[in-house]
């Protein structure tokens, strides 16, 4: 997990700092992600701020507009980018993913979901739950005291 927090601290993401960390059952990694601009463009720091913070929409909603890309999502892009499997593999999260980037896990066949804060919104993470059990991932939460919880 602290690995994912170093990633997280490239996140050029004006309202949250998201890291991921995907590795093998032998604990390899395989790819690092964090939120920000796709490659190449600006972020939002650079276009006077986050369209989603100014229009004031609440977390979890509403993610068309945002500029990022999840950390999530990035771990993905990395491994198709290079030709790395992500089948029967672990992501370390420092935040549960969103509804998008559950069903992105779930179809990347990631077998185990470790991460350490809620995403924010009640009802995204009731779905995103919803839908890693029903797709059989596990489900571990980092406690405080670095014990991992089932969930």
């Amino acid at each position: 997990m602290k690995i994912a927090f170093d990633a997280g601290e490239r996140s050029t993401c004006l309202r949250r700092m998201t890291g991921a960390v995907l590795v093998t059952r032998e604990h390899r990694i395989i790819a690092l992600g964090y939120n920000g601009a796709p490659a190449g463009l600006p972020h939002c720091e650079e276009l006077g701020g986050c369209l989603r913070e100014q229009l004031k929409i609440p977390s979890g909603e509403r993610h068309e507009i945002c500029r990022a890309v999840h950390a999530e999502q990035n771990v993905l892009m990395v491994c198709a980018m290079y030709g790395a499997s992500t089948k029967n593999t672990t992501l370390y999260a420092t935040t549960f993913p969103c509804i998008i980037c559950a069903k992105l896990l779930i179809q990347a066949g990631i077998e185990q979901v470790v991460y350490l804060d809620p995403y924010g919104d009640e009802k995204s993470n009731a779905e995103s739950m919803k839908m890693f059990n029903q797709a059989g991932i596990h489900l571990r939460k980092l406690e405080d005291d670095g014990s991992l919880k089932l969930s």
